[in-house]
Parts: C-alpha cells; structure tokens; sequence
C-alpha cells in the first residue's frame, strides 16, 4: 500500500548551541569556523530528525540562515545591510527592520548551493531547498533604487532562476519559492506577481513548488488572523492564479486555520502540499489528526496530486513541540492510503 508523500514547509527549530532559540530573526551564537561548523551539525540533526519521522521530502531545515528572506540576501549585491530602515511589512501587519536596495541586484557566487550540496550528501530522500519569492523579498526590503516594486522583483527573479540552475545540478529535487505576501497584495499578485515566479523557474530542471501561508505563529501574525474573520478566503484569490503559473506545486495551509477546504478546488492540475500541521499552536497533533486533514483534502485533490505538510516553517517553535509534531505528520499520513 502507497501512501500520500510528506514534506515540511521549510524551516525547523535551530539548536540552542547555534541560534538564539524561538525567534524568528535570532542571533548565532558562534562566529567563523566555529559557526560554519555548527551550522553543518545542525543541518545534519535537522536531516536525521525528518528521517526519524518518515519525512518523505525533506530540507536542511534552514539551519543555515538566520531567516527565510534574508538568509537568501545576504550574498547578494546591491543589498546594503549596514543601511537599515524599520518600516511596516505584510501589508504594515508588522515593522522589521529592512535592509537596503542601494544598486543593481546580481548574484556574483551561489548563495545556498554549498549549503544543498552538503545535504544531499547526508540523505537518499529528495530533497527540497527553499527560496524568498520575489514578490516577498521586496516586501522585505526598503528600495532606494528600483522605485518600483515591479521591476524590483523581476531583478530579483533573475538571481532567484540563475540559483535555482546551481541547486538542480547539485542535485536538489524540489526549490520552493515562499510567497506569503501572495496573500496579502492580491493587485499585485495578479499584475506581476504570477509573472515573477514564472520567470524565476522558466526552464529550470527539478521541480518547482510555491508556499503561501499565512505567516509563522508570532503575535503579529496571530493578530492579523484574529482579524480576519469567520472565514479566510484569501485563497479563492491566490490559487486560481497559481493554478495557470508555471510551478508544479502549491503549498498551503489547512489545519487548525479557518481556511474553507472548498478553495482547493482552485489549484487546477497542480500538486497540492496541504498543512496539517498547526504551526501557531505548541499542542502536538495525534497522527489522527492529521489523517482527518487529509481526509478533508482528499475530497477536493485526488490523493496522486497530494502532499502532507507543515502550514508553515517551525523555526520560533520549541525543538520538543517541533520533533513531536514532525512524528504526528509522518505517521498520520501513513494511515491515509493513496
């Protein structure tokens, strides 16, 4: 008997040893070597713990990066990190402080290419490596060049599809492009969003999936939740347009969520990550839990387009909640045959 193939969002806790713990931008503990050092064993537990649970699709969990955006940026050009402006993100849902657009963007040297290389010696299973979207990555930013969204992005997903080549012939099987400002811009999604992305994968050779949730479970994303209503439509916008794009995979969030199952009827022919797993929550999901999500999927996907999956990253989680979690998610779609 088959059964329906797991994967997680991105990100896992990082080791008190390496990171500050339960944040989501912390500072590393170590510096030089030593840090280097330390991020490699740390992708090496991060592997092993996916492995314990079943994980079928697995990352290095982030370990490398202090976070999910600027982790990504940090190798660029163009980008000035000593000039810093605290403005709001997400549609102002929260401030962060923002590095700077100062010039043209490139990519002179691979940014997580050494980092998948190194995981990819670590386990059999297909691997899947994450990257900021476009769209996001200019929410994330404060832009002193481009003066225009748009065309920053679109200079963004050039860098983004050069690094996606890189990380294909290192042998990775899956990049996603997290997106959550998807559910946040709709106008923009739909003028140059979708075409961001497209451009960012056009004729790369693995394959391509694209997140978007509704945020990692901090205050300000619990918050902009609580606003939002009985129901949260959002994505009866966002999937029919990534149903045309050129991706093979949407990734979005279901349990614990107020998000109507009925939306999954919008992802066309796609291959449909479903979260069902709460990442807002510290109470650990029984393996049931998770067949019961699935179940509820399966009525909208066709179990050969379905994944089980985390609604978003675990990194400000605690590594007990996040391990006891990844468990439920590899034994709970076990009990769910394809």
């Amino acid at each position: 008997m088959t059964t329906i193939s797991t994967t997680i969002a991105g990100s896992l806790p990082k080791p008190a040893w390496l990171a500050q713990t339960e944040r989501l931008w912390p500072e590393w503990q170590l510096a030089g070597e030593a840090l280097d050092e330390a991020k490699r064993d740390a992708t090496e537990l991060a592997l092993a713990e996916q492995d314990r649970a079943g994980i079928d699709v697995v990352t290095d969990g982030e370990q490398s990066r202090r976070h999910f955006v600027h982790g990504f940026l940090e190798s660029l050009e163009g980008i000035d990190f000593t000039k810093i402006v605290r403005k709001g993100i997400r549609a102002d849902r929260y401030q962060a402080d923002l590095p700077t657009i100062t010039g043209p963007v490139r990519r002179t040297r691979p940014v997580h290419v050494a980092e998948a290389r190194f995981a990819r010696g670590l386990t059999r299973r297909k691997l899947k490596v994450t990257i900021p979207g476009p769209m996001t990555i200019v929410d994330t930013l404060h832009d002193a060049y481009y003066g225009s969204r748009e065309k920053a992005a679109f200079a963004f997903a050039e860098v983004i599809r050069a690094e996606i080549e890189e990380l294909a012939a290192a042998g990775v099987d899956v990049v996603q492009l997290d997106e959550p400002a998807f559910n946040v811009y709709f106008q923009e999604l739909e003028e140059w969003g979708v075409a961001a992305v497209d451009a960012s994968v056009r004729g790369v050779a693995c394959s391509t999936a694209v997140h978007v949730c509704y945020g990692y479970g901090i205050q300000a994303n619990l918050d902009w939740k609580a606003s939002l209503g009985a129901e949260w439509d959002q994505y009866a916008i966002v999937l029919p347009f990534l149903a045309q794009s050129a991706i093979d995979e949407i990734a979005i969030e279901l349990a614990g969520s107020r998000v109507p199952p009925e939306v999954l009827a919008h992802t066309g022919d796609k291959r449909v990550a479903v979260g069902v797993i709460d990442v807002t929550s510290d109470a650990i999901e029984s393996p049931e839990d998770v067949a019961a999500t699935l179940a509820v999927a399966l009525r909208y996907v066709p179990a050969q387009r379905l994944v089980a999956s985390t609604n978003c990253g675990m990194a400000p989680m605690k590594r007990s909640i996040a391990a006891g979690k990844l468990e439920a998610l590899g034994r709970g779609a076990r009990l769910v045959p394809a």
